[in-house]
């Protein structure tokens, strides 16, 4: 077995490497003076069975290097090429909800095959069918092993789980069980993209802390215009959990005025220095992915972690 990491998330490649008690494994990326990417293994991977840790969050260029590093392992006679993709980009365009547009997320598995992968591991796709488009084995990992124990510990009081939108009802039926805490749901219209429009609140929130449950976060628009809305239902302290932090345009400025009190996000994208903020606490998902790899390597269950936490 061995774990190599591409640009977009080297700190949790290192982190899961010490997880596995191995390191990181040499390799190289460079650029041609155009931009062109090239990439060597720097170490023999003839027969290995090689972990490929790259999430591929914007710019599309991690896309790009993920599919070189799975062209290149095949061609140096990898065994099996697993590709860790803790986020998997271009997720959220899983179907022709309107004339002449793309599947991205069809496509996206698509190219990862015609590169040669062999399995793949993520995490809480934006869409479970998803899995569908491979023709190949997916590990799907659920952020909520990770979320729930945590806020188990936090002991909030008074506590509602929230869905903010209906994509988000299931997942958020599992913490309300989990938690022992009443479900309720934000109902909202989104117009155009990336914008949102809530519209009623199902349940009832009035005098209760709310957790709200998602599976990213990008503009911050849902999220944060559904807090406010709770709030003006008179909800109490207003906490949020999502497993990918996107955080594009204005969303931490976004964050920092609404009144969310604390913004739970994996380590699946890491975020910029000019990302930092007090209301945002990272919880790392290195540990997960890297029991993960083991089962996978020595043919062991991976559902069996999430028994309790689905």
């Amino acid at each position: 077995m061995k774990i190599f990491a591409g640009s977009s998330n080297p700190v949790m490649a290192a982190k899961i490497a010490e997880y596995l008690n191995t390191r990181v494994c040499d390799s190289q990326l460079k650029r041609f003076s155009d931009g062109e990417l090239w990439f060597k293994y720097n170490e023999n991977i003839r027969g290995c069975d090689i972990f490929l840790v790259q999430s591929t969050h914007p710019p599309a260029e991690h896309l790009m290097e993920l599919l070189i590093m799975i062209d290149a392992a095949r061609r140096a006679s990898a065994r099996r090429i697993t590709a860790v993709m803790p986020y998997f980009g271009y997720a959220r365009q899983d179907r022709k909800d309107q004339p002449r547009v793309a599947i991205t997320a069809k496509l996206v598995a698509d190219l990862l095959i015609a590169a040669g992968v062999d399995r793949i591991l993520t995490m809480d796709l934006h869409a479970a069918q998803i899995q569908g488009f491979f023709n190949l084995p997916v590990d799907h990992l659920y952020a909520s092993a990770i979320f729930m124990d945590y806020y188990r510990t936090k002991l909030i009081p008074d506590l509602v789980v929230v869905a903010p939108d209906v994509g988000s009802i299931k997942m958020a039926r599992a913490y309300s069980e989990y938690l022992g805490a009443p479900l309720a749901i934000v109902d909202k219209r989104r117009p155009t993209q990336n914008v949102a429009q809530v519209m009623n609140v199902i349940g009832d929130v009035a005098g209760r802390n709310v957790l709200m449950i998602d599976d990213l976060i990008d503009t911050g628009g849902s999220l944060t215009g559904a807090a406010e809305t709770l709030r003006e239902r008179g909800s109490g302290d207003i906490y949020a959990a999502c497993t990918h932090g996107v955080l594009s345009g204005g969303a931490l400025e976004k964050i920092e005025k609404s009144p969310i009190v604390e913004m739970a996000l994996t380590d699946s994208i890491p975020l910029r220095p000019d990302q930092q903020s007090d209301k945002i606490k990272v919880l790392t998902a290195s540990q997960l992915f890297g029991e993960s790899i083991r089962r996978i390597h020595y043919e062991e269950s991976i559902s069996s972690l999430f028994v309790d936490h689905r």
